[in-house]
């Protein structure tokens, strides 16, 4: 089955500050920019930028399980808040995704979904602009997702999961075998191996 993620979730703007911001040490909120985007598409709350605002209304504040979509640049990628980001709130030009229908979809397979070569090609055909592409609102509310069971999407992220989790280690792997095979290369460039000058 397929439906719309307007139909799934609401799509909202982030925050659009009308000056640079402002950090302040004992700010009460937090702010997801770009920068918080980790490369496992999770956000990263450990090091928001904190700011004074008083007159932040609660619609605008994120919450764990919304995902946050990069609408600009190369990469069309959504990121999900696996944990609760305290008073925080999504800078534009970033995208906020909020699931509204949880009896049908699950954040972590949606987030997974976003990434998938289907949905980039749906979105990379709906960009606008040259040099730096954006993807608007309402390609990303029109993207549809193939939404199997609750039980069938949790699977797929466990899978994806470890399955990332082993490309990270196989690349860590090649790294290391990487760096011993130059020392040992250049130990027998200098002959320095085996005692002999």
């Amino acid at each position: 089955m397929k439906m719309k993620i307007k139909e799934l979730a609401t799509v909202q703007m982030g925050y659009s500050f009308r000056s640079r911001l402002e950090a302040s040490e004992g700010g009460g909120v937090g702010v997801i920019q770009m920068k918080d985007l980790l490369d496992d598409n999770t956000v990263g709350c450990d090091g928001l930028v904190r700011i004074n605002m008083e007159s932040m209304k609660d619609h605008h504040l994120a919450q764990r399980g919304d995902l946050v979509f990069r609408s600009r640049g190369s990469v069309t990628t959504a990121a999900v808040l696996l944990e609760d980001p305290g008073k925080a709130v999504v800078a534009a030009p970033l995208l906020r995704i909020r699931v509204t229908r949880p009896d049908m979809i699950l954040p972590e397979y949606l987030n997974w979904y976003i990434s998938q070569r289907e949905a980039q090609i749906f979105l990379t055909s709906r960009a606008k602009g040259t040099a730096q592409t954006m993807i608007s609102k309402q390609a990303i509310e029109d993207l549809e997702v193939a939404a199997p069971t609750l039980e069938k999407q949790k699977n797929i992220v466990e899978l994806a999961t470890l399955s990332a989790r082993e490309k990270n280690l196989l690349l860590t792997l090649a790294d290391k075998r990487e760096q011993y095979i130059s020392t040992v290369l250049m130990q027998f460039a200098k002959g320095t191996t085996n005692g002999h000058e």
